[in-house]
Protein backbone atom coordinates (compact mmCIF):
# COMPACT_ATOMS: atom_id res chain seq x y z
CA UNK A 1 0.00 0.00 0.00
CA UNK A 2 1.29 3.60 -1.09
CA UNK A 3 1.95 5.87 1.87
CA UNK A 4 -1.03 8.61 0.60
CA UNK A 5 -3.41 5.39 0.65
CA UNK A 6 -1.85 4.49 4.53
CA UNK A 7 -1.93 8.11 5.51
CA UNK A 8 -5.80 8.19 3.94
CA UNK A 9 -6.40 4.83 6.41
CA UNK A 10 -5.00 6.45 8.84
CA UNK A 11 -7.05 9.63 9.02
CA UNK A 12 -10.18 7.23 8.91
CA UNK A 13 -8.83 4.70 11.53
CA UNK A 14 -10.42 7.44 14.54
CA UNK A 15 -13.33 7.53 12.56
CA UNK A 16 -13.82 3.71 11.73
CA UNK A 17 -13.13 3.18 15.68
CA UNK A 18 -15.91 5.38 16.74
CA UNK A 19 -18.55 3.63 14.51
CA UNK A 20 -17.63 0.28 15.92
CA UNK A 21 -17.72 1.24 19.62
CA UNK A 22 -21.51 2.70 19.09
CA UNK A 23 -22.63 -0.16 16.94
CA UNK A 24 -21.14 -2.65 19.01
CA UNK A 25 -21.58 -1.66 22.41
CA UNK A 26 -24.45 -0.19 24.83
CA UNK A 27 -22.64 2.59 26.02
CA UNK A 28 -22.79 3.86 29.71
CA UNK A 29 -24.64 0.77 31.67
CA UNK A 30 -24.11 1.96 34.99
CA UNK A 31 -25.07 5.35 34.32
CA UNK A 32 -28.41 4.61 32.11
CA UNK A 33 -29.28 2.16 35.67
CA UNK A 34 -28.77 4.81 38.27
CA UNK A 35 -30.82 6.78 35.95
CA UNK A 36 -33.50 4.56 35.35
CA UNK A 37 -33.61 3.39 39.11
CA UNK A 38 -33.60 7.58 40.39
CA UNK A 39 -36.77 8.49 38.09
CA UNK A 40 -38.33 5.52 39.00
CA UNK A 41 -37.62 5.78 42.73
CA UNK A 42 -38.48 9.56 42.39
CA UNK A 43 -42.25 8.74 40.33
CA UNK A 44 -42.83 5.94 42.86
CA UNK A 45 -42.45 8.03 46.08
CA UNK A 46 -44.61 10.79 44.64
CA UNK A 47 -47.27 8.65 44.18
CA UNK A 48 -47.08 7.04 47.35
CA UNK A 49 -46.99 10.38 49.43
CA UNK A 50 -50.30 11.58 47.20
CA UNK A 51 -51.56 8.51 47.58
CA UNK A 52 -54.42 10.21 49.85
CA UNK A 53 -54.39 13.26 47.58
CA UNK A 54 -54.72 11.43 44.23
CA UNK A 55 -58.01 11.97 43.64
CA UNK A 56 -57.62 16.05 43.84
CA UNK A 57 -54.49 15.74 42.08
CA UNK A 58 -55.30 13.48 38.94
CA UNK A 59 -59.09 12.28 39.68
CA UNK A 60 -62.72 12.77 39.51
CA UNK A 61 -62.07 15.50 42.49
CA UNK A 62 -59.48 17.67 40.70
CA UNK A 63 -59.91 21.28 39.79
CA UNK A 64 -58.88 21.02 36.80
CA UNK A 65 -61.96 18.66 35.83
CA UNK A 66 -62.50 16.11 33.25
CA UNK A 67 -64.00 17.25 30.50
CA UNK A 68 -61.96 20.67 30.65
CA UNK A 69 -58.15 18.12 30.32
CA UNK A 70 -60.61 16.54 27.66
CA UNK A 71 -61.05 19.63 25.55
CA UNK A 72 -57.39 20.49 26.14
CA UNK A 73 -56.13 16.98 24.96
CA UNK A 74 -58.42 17.20 21.90
CA UNK A 75 -56.68 19.91 20.20
CA UNK A 76 -52.76 19.14 21.48
CA UNK A 77 -53.24 15.69 21.34
CA UNK A 78 -51.26 14.20 23.95
CA UNK A 79 -51.54 11.08 25.41
CA UNK A 80 -53.22 10.04 28.45
CA UNK A 81 -55.48 6.74 29.33
CA UNK A 82 -57.53 8.83 31.77
CA UNK A 83 -59.36 10.30 28.84
CA UNK A 84 -60.64 7.03 28.02
CA UNK A 85 -63.44 7.13 30.81
CA UNK A 86 -64.23 9.52 33.59
CA UNK A 87 -65.16 6.29 35.74
CA UNK A 88 -63.48 6.77 39.50
CA UNK A 89 -62.82 2.72 39.10
CA UNK A 90 -60.71 2.92 36.02
CA UNK A 91 -58.99 5.50 37.44
CA UNK A 92 -58.26 3.90 40.43
CA UNK A 93 -57.07 1.06 38.05
CA UNK A 94 -54.62 3.83 36.20
CA UNK A 95 -53.34 4.90 39.82
CA UNK A 96 -52.30 1.82 40.78
CA UNK A 97 -50.94 0.82 37.56
CA UNK A 98 -48.54 3.51 37.81
CA UNK A 99 -47.31 2.39 41.04
CA UNK A 100 -46.92 -1.22 39.78
CA UNK A 101 -45.25 -0.22 36.66
CA UNK A 102 -42.87 2.43 38.53
CA UNK A 103 -41.71 -0.28 41.19
CA UNK A 104 -41.46 -2.75 38.47
CA UNK A 105 -39.05 -0.92 36.35
CA UNK A 106 -37.35 0.48 39.49
CA UNK A 107 -36.54 -3.13 40.39
CA UNK A 108 -35.52 -3.70 36.65
CA UNK A 109 -38.13 -6.92 36.25
CA UNK A 110 -38.48 -7.60 32.34
CA UNK A 111 -36.74 -3.70 31.97
CA UNK A 112 -38.01 -3.17 28.11
CA UNK A 113 -41.44 -4.33 28.74
CA UNK A 114 -41.36 -1.98 32.20
CA UNK A 115 -40.31 0.90 30.14
CA UNK A 116 -42.93 1.51 28.36
CA UNK A 117 -45.61 1.08 31.00
CA UNK A 118 -43.68 3.51 33.09
CA UNK A 119 -43.74 5.77 30.50
CA UNK A 120 -47.63 4.96 30.20
CA UNK A 121 -48.14 5.94 33.56
CA UNK A 122 -46.01 8.75 33.77
CA UNK A 123 -47.97 10.31 31.24
CA UNK A 124 -51.33 9.07 32.18
CA UNK A 125 -51.45 11.55 35.04
CA UNK A 126 -49.54 14.19 34.14
CA UNK A 127 -51.50 14.87 31.06
CA UNK A 128 -54.86 14.45 32.97
CA UNK A 129 -54.14 17.42 35.34
CA UNK A 130 -50.92 19.99 33.18
CA UNK A 131 -50.78 22.22 36.07
CA UNK A 132 -49.83 20.03 38.91
CA UNK A 133 -45.98 20.26 39.34
CA UNK A 134 -42.89 21.98 40.80
CA UNK A 135 -40.58 21.68 37.96
CA UNK A 136 -39.27 18.06 38.55
CA UNK A 137 -42.24 16.59 36.63
CA UNK A 138 -41.23 17.90 33.35
CA UNK A 139 -37.99 16.20 33.87
CA UNK A 140 -39.43 12.76 34.75
CA UNK A 141 -42.48 13.51 31.54
CA UNK A 142 -39.06 13.61 29.08
CA UNK A 143 -36.67 10.52 30.72
CA UNK A 144 -39.68 8.85 30.85
CA UNK A 145 -39.80 8.75 26.69
CA UNK A 146 -36.24 8.42 26.18
CA UNK A 147 -35.51 5.53 28.81
CA UNK A 148 -37.65 3.45 26.78
CA UNK A 149 -35.38 3.52 23.90
CA UNK A 150 -32.24 2.51 26.44
CA UNK A 151 -31.05 -0.73 27.43
CA UNK A 152 -31.53 0.62 30.79
CA UNK A 153 -31.44 -2.95 32.68
CA UNK A 154 -27.48 -4.36 31.80
CA UNK A 155 -26.61 -3.94 35.38
CA UNK A 156 -28.53 -3.38 38.87
CA UNK A 157 -31.53 -5.03 37.73
CA UNK A 158 -33.35 -8.34 37.96
CA UNK A 159 -32.75 -9.02 34.46
CA UNK A 160 -29.56 -8.99 35.21
CA UNK A 161 -29.37 -11.27 38.06
CA UNK A 162 -31.40 -13.95 35.91
CA UNK A 163 -29.58 -13.76 33.32
CA UNK A 164 -26.12 -14.01 35.37
CA UNK A 165 -27.57 -17.14 37.12
CA UNK A 166 -29.06 -18.52 33.43
CA UNK A 167 -25.19 -18.51 32.72
CA UNK A 168 -24.52 -20.54 35.77
CA UNK A 169 -23.15 -17.50 37.61
CA UNK A 170 -22.61 -16.70 41.34
CA UNK A 171 -25.00 -13.63 42.15
CA UNK A 172 -25.10 -10.78 44.66
CA UNK A 173 -27.57 -8.89 45.99
CA UNK A 174 -27.05 -6.10 43.64
CA UNK A 175 -27.72 -8.86 40.56
CA UNK A 176 -24.17 -8.44 39.53
CA UNK A 177 -22.39 -12.05 38.76
CA UNK A 178 -18.72 -13.63 40.48
CA UNK A 179 -16.40 -13.54 37.79
CA UNK A 180 -15.08 -16.51 38.22
CA UNK A 181 -17.85 -18.11 37.00
CA UNK A 182 -19.16 -16.19 34.13
CA UNK A 183 -18.97 -12.43 34.18
CA UNK A 184 -22.39 -9.91 34.61
CA UNK A 185 -20.82 -7.21 32.76
CA UNK A 186 -17.52 -7.30 30.39
CA UNK A 187 -14.13 -5.57 29.96
CA UNK A 188 -16.26 -2.48 27.99
CA UNK A 189 -18.69 -1.78 31.41
CA UNK A 190 -21.72 -3.30 29.45
CA UNK A 191 -23.43 -5.74 30.36
CA UNK A 192 -25.10 -9.01 29.26
CA UNK A 193 -27.61 -8.67 26.32
CA UNK A 194 -25.07 -6.19 24.71
CA UNK A 195 -22.14 -8.28 24.84
CA UNK A 196 -24.18 -12.18 25.67
CA UNK A 197 -25.70 -14.38 23.04
CA UNK A 198 -29.45 -14.50 23.28
CA UNK A 199 -29.49 -17.91 24.72
CA UNK A 200 -28.40 -16.08 27.57
CA UNK A 201 -31.13 -13.36 27.60
CA UNK A 202 -34.05 -16.22 27.00
CA UNK A 203 -33.70 -17.74 29.96
CA UNK A 204 -35.28 -17.58 33.87
CA UNK A 205 -33.49 -17.51 36.78
CA UNK A 206 -32.61 -21.66 36.63
CA UNK A 207 -29.62 -22.49 34.62
CA UNK A 208 -31.05 -24.59 31.01
CA UNK A 209 -34.73 -23.15 31.99
CA UNK A 210 -36.81 -21.44 28.69
CA UNK A 211 -38.09 -18.28 29.11
CA UNK A 212 -42.19 -18.80 29.61
CA UNK A 213 -42.79 -15.50 31.55
CA UNK A 214 -41.39 -13.18 28.77
CA UNK A 215 -44.03 -14.80 25.82
CA UNK A 216 -46.30 -14.81 27.96
CA UNK A 217 -46.45 -11.34 29.09
CA UNK A 218 -45.69 -10.53 25.25
CA UNK A 219 -48.99 -11.84 24.01
CA UNK A 220 -51.03 -10.49 27.33
CA UNK A 221 -50.03 -7.19 25.95
CA UNK A 222 -50.34 -7.89 22.49
CA UNK A 223 -53.99 -8.89 23.26
CA UNK A 224 -54.24 -5.50 25.62
CA UNK A 225 -52.88 -3.55 22.73
CA UNK A 226 -55.44 -4.98 19.91
CA UNK A 227 -58.17 -4.02 21.90
CA UNK A 228 -57.22 -0.55 22.90
CA UNK A 229 -56.67 -0.56 19.32
CA UNK A 230 -60.04 -1.91 18.09
CA UNK A 231 -61.85 1.06 20.56
CA UNK A 232 -60.09 3.75 18.30
CA UNK A 233 -58.47 5.29 21.47
CA UNK A 234 -55.10 6.33 20.41
CA UNK A 235 -53.76 8.28 17.70
CA UNK A 236 -52.16 7.15 14.45
CA UNK A 237 -48.25 8.28 16.03
CA UNK A 238 -49.05 6.32 19.76
CA UNK A 239 -50.41 3.41 17.32
CA UNK A 240 -47.33 3.06 15.27
CA UNK A 241 -45.06 3.54 18.15
CA UNK A 242 -46.68 1.02 20.30
CA UNK A 243 -47.17 -2.04 17.65
CA UNK A 244 -43.55 -1.03 16.65
CA UNK A 245 -42.23 -1.78 20.28
CA UNK A 246 -44.66 -4.64 20.57
CA UNK A 247 -43.49 -6.40 17.15
CA UNK A 248 -39.61 -5.34 17.79
CA UNK A 249 -39.85 -7.11 21.02
CA UNK A 250 -41.18 -10.02 19.47
CA UNK A 251 -38.61 -9.92 16.57
CA UNK A 252 -36.15 -9.89 19.20
CA UNK A 253 -36.88 -12.99 21.37
CA UNK A 254 -37.82 -14.74 17.62
CA UNK A 255 -34.12 -14.07 16.19
CA UNK A 256 -32.54 -15.53 19.41
CA UNK A 257 -34.60 -18.24 20.10
CA UNK A 258 -34.10 -19.56 15.96
CA UNK A 259 -30.77 -18.15 15.73
CA UNK A 260 -28.88 -17.02 19.02
CA UNK A 261 -25.20 -16.32 16.82
CA UNK A 262 -26.43 -15.75 13.73
CA UNK A 263 -26.37 -12.36 11.55
CA UNK A 264 -30.19 -11.44 12.27
CA UNK A 265 -29.36 -11.29 16.22
CA UNK A 266 -26.19 -9.14 15.39
CA UNK A 267 -28.18 -7.01 13.49
CA UNK A 268 -30.77 -6.46 16.09
CA UNK A 269 -27.57 -6.22 18.66
CA UNK A 270 -26.33 -3.50 16.04
CA UNK A 271 -29.63 -1.56 16.26
CA UNK A 272 -30.43 -1.59 20.19
CA UNK A 273 -27.10 -0.08 20.87
CA UNK A 274 -27.71 2.47 18.60
CA UNK A 275 -30.78 3.62 19.99
CA UNK A 276 -29.49 3.29 23.35
CA UNK A 277 -26.70 5.19 22.33
CA UNK A 278 -28.98 8.03 20.52
CA UNK A 279 -31.07 8.03 23.77
CA UNK A 280 -28.01 8.26 26.54
CA UNK A 281 -26.91 10.94 24.20
CA UNK A 282 -30.24 13.05 24.03
CA UNK A 283 -30.18 12.87 27.96
CA UNK A 284 -26.97 14.07 28.85
CA UNK A 285 -28.25 16.95 26.04
CA UNK A 286 -31.16 17.41 27.70
CA UNK A 287 -29.86 17.74 31.04
CA UNK A 288 -26.85 20.23 29.51
CA UNK A 289 -29.95 22.21 28.33
CA UNK A 290 -31.92 22.73 31.68
CA UNK A 291 -28.73 24.31 33.36
CA UNK A 292 -27.67 26.31 30.61
CA UNK A 293 -31.14 27.82 29.51
CA UNK A 294 -32.13 28.15 33.59
CA UNK A 295 -28.26 30.01 34.55
CA UNK A 296 -29.01 32.67 31.43
CA UNK A 297 -32.42 33.45 32.34
CA UNK A 298 -30.98 33.75 35.96
CA UNK A 299 -28.39 36.04 34.56
CA UNK A 300 -31.02 38.37 32.92
CA UNK A 301 -33.15 39.18 36.35
CA UNK A 302 -32.14 42.02 38.18
CA UNK A 303 -32.24 40.10 41.67
CA UNK A 304 -29.96 37.59 40.29
CA UNK A 305 -27.66 40.35 39.07
CA UNK A 306 -27.88 41.71 42.46
CA UNK A 307 -27.48 38.97 44.72
CA UNK A 308 -30.33 38.81 46.69
CA UNK A 309 -32.79 36.12 44.82
CA UNK A 310 -32.32 33.45 47.42
CA UNK A 311 -33.66 35.48 50.00
CA UNK A 312 -37.39 36.07 48.54
CA UNK A 313 -38.15 32.15 48.38
CA UNK A 314 -36.65 31.70 51.68
CA UNK A 315 -39.36 33.96 53.08
CA UNK A 316 -42.41 32.43 51.33
CA UNK A 317 -44.77 30.75 53.35
CA UNK A 318 -45.16 27.94 50.86
CA UNK A 319 -41.29 26.86 50.22
CA UNK A 320 -40.49 27.47 54.25
CA UNK A 321 -41.37 24.04 56.00
CA UNK A 322 -38.62 24.30 58.80
CA UNK A 323 -39.15 28.46 58.94
CA UNK A 324 -36.42 28.87 61.93
CA UNK A 325 -34.06 27.39 59.36
CA UNK A 326 -35.27 29.56 56.43
CA UNK A 327 -34.61 32.23 59.14
CA UNK A 328 -31.42 31.97 59.98
CA UNK A 329 -30.28 31.55 56.34
CA UNK A 330 -32.19 34.57 54.93
CA UNK A 331 -30.28 36.54 57.75
CA UNK A 332 -27.17 36.59 56.37
CA UNK A 333 -26.81 38.67 53.97
CA UNK A 334 -23.28 37.29 52.76
CA UNK A 335 -24.16 33.66 52.47
CA UNK A 336 -27.67 34.52 50.18
CA UNK A 337 -25.39 36.77 48.31
CA UNK A 338 -22.13 33.76 47.64
CA UNK A 339 -25.44 31.16 47.06
CA UNK A 340 -26.92 33.22 44.50
CA UNK A 341 -23.81 34.49 42.21
CA UNK A 342 -22.76 30.57 43.30
CA UNK A 343 -26.20 28.91 41.52
CA UNK A 344 -25.96 31.79 38.36
CA UNK A 345 -21.93 30.44 37.76
CA UNK A 346 -22.24 26.57 37.98
CA UNK A 347 -25.52 26.39 36.05
CA UNK A 348 -23.71 28.31 33.26
CA UNK A 349 -20.22 26.43 33.30
CA UNK A 350 -21.59 23.25 33.94
CA UNK A 351 -21.68 22.41 30.24
CA UNK A 352 -18.84 23.80 29.32
CA UNK A 353 -16.62 21.67 32.30
CA UNK A 354 -17.90 18.73 30.51
CA UNK A 355 -14.36 19.28 28.80
CA UNK A 356 -12.41 18.46 31.56
CA UNK A 357 -13.63 15.39 33.88
CA UNK A 358 -12.22 16.79 36.81
CA UNK A 359 -13.65 19.80 36.63
CA UNK A 360 -16.81 18.19 35.78
CA UNK A 361 -16.99 15.82 38.50
CA UNK A 362 -16.64 19.06 41.16
CA UNK A 363 -19.15 20.93 39.68
CA UNK A 364 -21.16 17.78 39.63
CA UNK A 365 -21.15 17.11 43.14
CA UNK A 366 -22.00 20.55 43.85
CA UNK A 367 -24.85 20.46 41.90
CA UNK A 368 -25.76 17.30 43.83
CA UNK A 369 -25.63 18.95 47.01
CA UNK A 370 -27.32 22.60 45.50
CA UNK A 371 -30.25 19.80 44.88
CA UNK A 372 -30.36 18.69 48.39
CA UNK A 373 -30.27 21.16 50.18
CA UNK A 374 -33.08 22.91 48.19
CA UNK A 375 -35.17 19.47 48.99
CA UNK A 376 -34.83 20.35 52.78
CA UNK A 377 -34.56 24.26 53.04
CA UNK A 378 -37.70 24.82 50.32
CA UNK A 379 -39.59 21.69 50.54
CA UNK A 380 -39.07 20.34 47.31
CA UNK A 381 -38.20 16.63 47.99
CA UNK A 382 -39.20 15.25 44.47
CA UNK A 383 -38.08 17.95 41.87
CA UNK A 384 -34.46 17.71 43.55
CA UNK A 385 -34.53 13.95 43.38
CA UNK A 386 -35.46 14.13 39.57
CA UNK A 387 -32.81 17.08 39.20
CA UNK A 388 -30.25 14.17 40.66
CA UNK A 389 -31.36 11.52 38.87
CA UNK A 390 -30.52 13.82 35.68
CA UNK A 391 -27.33 14.51 36.99
CA UNK A 392 -26.38 10.83 37.84
CA UNK A 393 -25.68 10.23 33.99
CA UNK A 394 -22.49 12.02 34.31
CA UNK A 395 -21.17 10.45 37.01
CA UNK A 396 -17.78 8.15 36.81
CA UNK A 397 -18.15 4.77 35.98
CA UNK A 398 -15.35 3.87 38.48
CA UNK A 399 -17.64 5.74 40.81
CA UNK A 400 -20.73 3.87 40.19
CA UNK A 401 -19.03 0.41 40.37
CA UNK A 402 -17.15 1.57 43.57
CA UNK A 403 -20.78 2.80 44.89
CA UNK A 404 -22.05 -0.69 43.86
CA UNK A 405 -19.54 -2.23 45.65
CA UNK A 406 -19.87 -0.55 49.16
CA UNK A 407 -23.80 -1.23 48.57
CA UNK A 408 -22.96 -4.96 47.87
CA UNK A 409 -20.85 -5.78 50.93
CA UNK A 410 -23.32 -3.77 53.39
CA UNK A 411 -26.12 -5.85 52.06
CA UNK A 412 -23.75 -8.95 52.66
CA UNK A 413 -22.95 -7.97 56.15
CA UNK A 414 -26.42 -6.88 57.17
CA UNK A 415 -27.56 -10.40 55.55
CA UNK A 416 -25.44 -12.32 57.64
CA UNK A 417 -26.38 -10.51 60.93
CA UNK A 418 -29.88 -10.18 60.18
CA UNK A 419 -33.01 -13.07 59.08
CA UNK A 420 -33.14 -11.77 56.03
CA UNK A 421 -35.67 -13.77 53.61
CA UNK A 422 -33.54 -16.41 50.96
CA UNK A 423 -35.15 -13.94 48.20
CA UNK A 424 -33.44 -11.17 49.68
CA UNK A 425 -30.12 -12.60 49.63
CA UNK A 426 -27.37 -13.45 47.04
CA UNK A 427 -28.08 -16.64 45.09
CA UNK A 428 -25.15 -19.45 45.01
CA UNK A 429 -25.47 -21.81 42.44
CA UNK A 430 -23.74 -25.37 42.38
CA UNK A 431 -19.75 -24.87 42.53
CA UNK A 432 -18.70 -25.67 38.82
CA UNK A 433 -15.27 -26.10 37.43
CA UNK A 434 -13.40 -22.93 36.47
CA UNK A 435 -12.61 -24.53 33.12
CA UNK A 436 -16.53 -25.23 32.49
CA UNK A 437 -17.16 -21.35 33.07
CA UNK A 438 -14.37 -20.35 30.86
CA UNK A 439 -15.13 -22.95 28.14
CA UNK A 440 -18.83 -21.62 28.44
CA UNK A 441 -18.06 -18.04 28.13
CA UNK A 442 -15.62 -18.83 24.76
CA UNK A 443 -18.19 -20.76 23.38
CA UNK A 444 -21.00 -17.91 24.09
CA UNK A 445 -18.85 -15.15 23.24
CA UNK A 446 -17.86 -16.16 20.03
CA UNK A 447 -17.37 -12.70 17.27
CA UNK A 448 -17.43 -10.05 19.92
CA UNK A 449 -13.70 -8.94 20.73
CA UNK A 450 -12.30 -7.79 24.31
CA UNK A 451 -11.84 -4.00 24.63
CA UNK A 452 -10.94 -1.58 27.25
CA UNK A 453 -12.96 0.01 29.35
CA UNK A 454 -15.87 2.69 28.52
CA UNK A 455 -17.00 5.51 30.37
CA UNK A 456 -19.71 7.77 29.56
CA UNK A 457 -20.10 11.17 31.25
CA UNK A 458 -16.13 11.89 30.25
CA UNK A 459 -15.54 9.54 32.82
CA UNK A 460 -13.04 9.75 35.65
Amino acid sequence: MSHPARRAVARLDPLARGLQRVTAHALGPYQTAVVRIGFAATWLFFLLRELPHRHELYGPDSPWGWDMARELISGNDAFTVLMWSDSTLWFEFVYAFAVLASALFLLGWRTRTMSVLFMIGVLSLQNRSIFMGDGGDNVIHLMAIYLVFTRCGQVWSLDARRRARARGARVDPLGRADDSLGRADDPLGRADNSVRPAADVDRTGAPGAADRIGPVLWWVLGIALALVTGMGELDRFWLVLFWGLWASQGLWWAAGRRSPYGAPRRLLDVVANLAHNAALLVIMIEACLVYATAGWYKVQGSRWQDGTAVYYPLNLDYFSPWPALSDLLSSQGTMVMLITYGTVIVQVAFPFTLLNRRVKNVLLAVMICEHAVIAVVLGLPFFSLAMIAADAVFLPTSFLRRLGNGLARTRGALSARLPLPRALRGRVVPHQHPQDGVRARQEGEQGYEEARQAHVGFGA
